[in-house]
């Protein structure tokens, strides 16, 4: 019997559904199959991988010169709505409210035209005044350098100019990015490579620790942004419903999949409770689903005041997401995870079991309690770390960091020394 007949054959007696969903998987297993026999791709250019065994910096770190700094901040191009680039930027502005000068130097493995990145970068965050330069063109004329990841730590190493001072602002435990491999092992030696190491909260210092033996030379609150993400009080707004969740399909940490089957048994169990989803656009779910988009932050806190709970999944640190959520009146359903369920410690948070089952039935208990206004309303009003204090944190380190003369021996740094 030729395809087409079994295919009419099997619509006609199971309908279009269960067809639409074995061509679906066999698409997919064929894609799957396809990127499988493809080379892996690296992050960094290969010349920029770096051994902390023999890497020798050209001279150690003198004092800075008094008064304002130059400081070089790296980083891969940013995307709209990134957290990552949204929360480095955010100490850039804060050295730059101080008086130093700041320029990003952007690290493409691909191009190194920054042309194309400066308007997003001014387009979405404004408040930037740093100039944008490609870091493989040289990063010359600074006083210190701040990488942002792995692949541009090991590229700071490599590019630095000499007598300058090199940080790491390390906002996760990026080797648990990649599985059990070769990524896995340049992303862990990043933070032997001989930069100051400065870690967003307490939960990057304990795998640090528990993995590699050695923490970080220091610790900054992790923050919220309590001035965009608060509880408003329009006198029309009708009762909050429904839940919320940040789509994010390629982030493998960020739970895309288990939150979908997650929502999916959540709506059998609510089928009156609208999802919103913002960030990725999804289709082909089994359920309706309202999709967003990416909406900036007004509209974003908008949409949790309108929400009762939000899924947040994350199974390394803890995303920008729960302390937006808890800012504006909602309640953040997480998954149990190592280390990060020690980092937030609000008592309004609402951990549960990694499994479909478990968060459903957390975010069916949360819809389902009495007086959701008045525990918004409460939710809200507790005091909460701005980001403030973390800008705070981090500049007057690395102002007393670079104004410190160095005594170590520059072969300390072969240890996971300072610079």
């Amino acid at each position: 019997m030729s395809t087409a007949r079994l295919v009419a054959k099997r619509l006609r007696r199971d309908g279009w559904r269960p067809v639409a969903r074995t061509v679906a998987a066999r698409l997919a297993s064929a894609a799957v199959e396809a990127w499988q026999l493809a080379e892996p791709g690296l992050p960094l250019r290969e010349e920029d991988i770096m051994d902390s065994r023999s890497l020798v910096r050209p001279s150690p770190p003198a004092p800075a010169k008094s008064g304002s700094l130059n400081v070089g901040w790296v980083c891969t191009p940013p995307s709209p709505g990134s957290g990552g680039h949204t929360t480095f930027f955010r100490m850039v502005e804060e050295m730059e409210l101080r008086g130093h000068q700041c320029t990003l130097f952007l690290y493409d493995t691909n191009d190194d035209d920054t042309s194309r990145h400066q308007e997003t970068i001014h387009r979405h965050w404004p408040a930037l005044r740093a100039g944008v330069r490609s870091a493989t063109y040289g990063m010359e004329g600074v006083d210190a350098l701040v990488a942002s990841s792995w692949p541009t730590a090991h590229a700071v190493a490599g590019r630095a100019p000499g007598g300058v001072h090199l940080f790491y602002f390390i906002q996760d435990y990026e080797p648990y990015f990649h599985p059990r491999g070769f990524l896995y092992a340049l992303a862990e030696d990043s933070y032997r490579l001989g930069l100051t190491n400065v870690a967003l909260g307490g939960m990057i210092a304990e795998v640090m620790q528990a993995e590699i033996g050695q923490g970080p030379e220091t610790i900054i609150p992790f923050g919220c942004d309590t001035g965009t993400y608060r509880l408003l009080h329009p006198t029309n707004r009708v009762p909050r419903s429904g839940v919320v969740y940040y789509a994010k399909k390629k982030v493998d940490r960020r739970g895309y999949l288990l939150a979908k089957l997650a929502l999916e048994r959540f709506h059998t169990l609510h089928p009156e409770q609208e999802i919103h989803l913002y960030g990725d656009t999804v289709a082909g779910w089994d359920i309706p689903v309202t999709n967003h988009g990416n909406l900036p932050p007004e509209e974003l806190n908008e949409l949790y005041n309108q929400t009762i709970a939000g899924l947040a999944i994350s199974f390394t640190n803890i995303s920008l997401v729960p302390g937006e959520l808890l800012a504006a009146g909602n309640v953040p359903v997480m998954n149990h995870a190592s280390f990060a369920s020690g980092l937030l410690k609000d008592p309004d948070a609402v951990w549960a079991p990694p499994t479909p089952a478990g968060l459903a039935a957390a975010l069916a208990e949360v819809v389902s309690a009495p007086c959701i206004e008045e525990r918004a309303k409460a939710i809200a009003d507790r005091q909460r770390l701005d980001w403030a204090d973390t800008r705070n944190s981090f500049a007057r380190f690395l102002e007393t960091a670079c104004a410190r003369l160095q005594q170590e021996d520059p072969r300390d740094a072969l240890q996971g020394g300072r610079t």
